[in-house]
């Protein structure tokens, strides 16, 4: 099991008493498995304990402003690759798949494209094959930190720390695409209910050949390679 990925997993959940509690144990646990380099530990490990410093509902309230009033933040993969499309109910469905083929079993509370629990997912595989399954998906990765950054947002090093564990460089034409998208002012709440309106999102079968946005078929069908290639004796079953 990959400790960082736990780590970076519970960085970007919705902050908790519990993670506040835990933020020391959290840190010793990241730098005592060193797969980030020291300047990437050092910046979440300050992101930790201000998160751990900080009155609980106050950061609660900036956690919501942030990645839940904010569609181009959206913690969830598949609104950054499928939008408003109801075809990436398929891709929701494969990815679940996966998530129990490898022995994780998710309540029904999240989507299984919520960022946190992906990285739970990673968690559990080999390290190459977890890094193949972050780069899949790392324009989304390095398109969230730059906004991030443009909100002069703290969590912008959590995101920065998964591009560089991915090992690989964006697409860039797929990152572009990303940049053009429009980013919502949380403040217009009229604004934000136009954004937030979507087409009905299927969860039951579909051919996810037929869908619209290739790449979340494609990360999804990466995914189904590597973890064939783990299903070995002693790897995931």
């Amino acid at each position: 099991m990959t400790t960082t990925y736990k780590v970076l997993s519970a960085v970007l959940s919705y902050p908790t008493a519990e993670l506040q509690a835990a933020a020391h144990e959290l840190i010793i646990a990241m730098n005592t498995e060193r797969l980030l380099p020291p300047a990437h530990r050092a910046a979440v490990g300050e992101l930790i304990a201000k998160i751990a410093g900080a009155d609980l509902l106050e950061v609660q309230s900036d956690y919501v402003e942030l990645f839940d009033r904010t569609r181009a933040l959206s913690l969830y993969l598949f609104e950054h690759v499928h939008g408003e499309s109801r075809d990436r109910g398929q891709a929701m469905v494969s990815l679940l798949e996966r998530y129990r083929q490898a022995g994780l079993d998710i309540g029904a509370r999240e989507f299984p494209d919520y960022i946190p629990l992906f990285l739970e997912f990673l968690s559990t595989l080999p390290e190459a094959e977890a890094r193949s399954n972050l780069g899949e998906a790392v324009h989304i990765f390095t398109a969230l930190t730059e906004r991030l950054r443009k909100r002069k947002s703290d969590y912008a090093v959590a995101l920065d720390a998964l591009v560089d564990l991915s090992r690989v460089s964006p697409d860039e034409d797929v990152l572009e695409e990303l940049r053009r998208q429009q980013i919502e002012d949380p403040s217009d709440l009229g604004a934000l209910d136009k954004a937030w309106e979507e087409a009905e999102v299927r969860f039951g079968a579909g051919d996810a050949g037929t869908d619209d946005c290739p790449r979340a078929d494609a990360m999804i069908r990466r995914m189904s390679v590597d973890g064939a290639a783990a299903r070995r004796p002693g790897g995931l079953s």
